[in-house]
């Protein structure tokens, strides 16, 4: 099992890799966070150089807040729930329209240990990524440990997401 120390240093080379990236292409980046709290964006802006390509994070908790800051469609929510491929994409995509940056990724998931009484088990974490120019990717994931181990990979899955994207 990879100790927490080891995950932080995972993200933060993920981080750096992306930032990087982004100045290299001259790209800006918005990130849509539920079950991370700010982890994605704490991370980018570790790194010297974030404000020159880092728009911000929206840190979307709660399925209100999804609809109400990214337009996430009500119906979206009720039909798959805000852990979905579904809720994930349109995070991602109302991250977009509502920053105007280059490209997005969102995570939304339950990082436990109690669960958010769906049939959603604790570990599943959705992440989306989009640019502007219309390539998106969405993957699932179903990570083990502790509740700050699964907000740790999903944050550094979310930035290995959008740097293949990019």
């Amino acid at each position: 099992m990879v100790s927490e120390e080891e995950l932080h240093n995972e993200l933060n080379c993920a981080a750096e890799h992306v930032i990087q990236l982004l100045i290299d292409r001259s790209l800006w980046l918005a990130v849509s966070e539920s079950c991370t709290g700010g982890l994605v964006a704490e991370a980018l802006t570790r790194i010297s150089g974030a404000s020159s390509c880092f728009w911000g994070s929206f840190v979307c908790y709660t399925a209100r807040a999804k609809m109400h800051m990214l337009g996430v469609g009500e119906d979206t929510l009720n039909a798959y729930g805000a852990v979905s491929r579904e809720t994930a994409m349109a995070m991602a995509v109302g991250a977009l329209k509502k920053s105007g940056a280059d490209a997005a990724v969102s995570i939304t998931g339950i990082a436990g240990p109690d669960g958010d009484g769906s049939a959603v088990p604790v570990g599943t974490v959705w992440i989306a990524a989009a640019l502007r120019k219309g390539n998106s990717a969405v993957r699932d994931f179903h990570f083990d440990g502790s509740r700050d181990q699964v907000r740790m990979k999903a944050a550094k899955e979310a930035l290995m997401q959008i740097a293949e994207l990019i």
